[in-house]
């Protein structure tokens, strides 16, 4: 009952909010599932799923996924920055390349340009491949003032993509254009 009120306020949340800007369309809530929680010691199970029953990789994939998409309604959608960071935090799963891109982009929008960059090489630790990573990455380039690097992470998701035409190139393209804010 919980996880479907938890769920249903996510959804009014996400409704309710009425402000499109380039961040949206780079979105994802629903991250990979990580098979274990950052730092447990192997206490989450294995990958194959054999040392928990599936009920239980079941209902911690759906904690994970109710934890994360409500965190991420409230950095994207109520600009909740900090309160989101906590509570991806709190989730336990910072190498998930997701998690650690949604805190490094929570991070870049406070002003802690250094906690920016830690997590999006984080993120692009856990998934080297990881386009919208690569896209905010490139965006933190530009807004320190370096578009040589930031062209370069641009590249990068084109090579990702394979072609120009995906979110992740054009937020890119558009923020090193300088026709949408970082």
């Amino acid at each position: 009952m919980r996880k479907v009120r938890l769920l249903a306020t996510v959804v009014a949340i996400s409704a309710a909010a009425g402000a499109f800007d380039f961040a949206y369309a780079m979105r994802n809530s629903n991250p990979s599932t990580p098979s274990q929680p950052s730092g447990s010691g192997g206490s989450g199970g294995s990958q194959s799923g054999k040392t928990k029953p599936k009920s239980n990789r079941s209902s911690s994939a759906e904690d994970f996924l109710a934890g994360y998409q409500a965190a991420y309604a409230l950095i994207y959608d109520r600009g909740g920055y900090a309160g989101g960071i906590a509570a991806l935090r709190a989730l336990g799963y910072d190498d998930n390349a997701d998690v650690a891109t949604l805190i490094g982009y929570a991070s870049r929008k406070l002003g802690r340009y250094d906690d920016a960059k830690l997590w999006y090489e984080r993120a692009l630790a856990a998934d080297s491949s990881h386009a919208v990573t690569w896209s905010y990455y490139g965006m933190w380039h530009a807004e320190q003032g370096n578009l040589l690097k930031a062209n370069d992470d641009l590249e990068k998701v084109r090579a990702i993509c394979g072609n120009t035409e995906c979110k992740e190139y054009r937020a890119l393209k558009d923020a090193i254009d300088g026709t949408i804010p970082y």
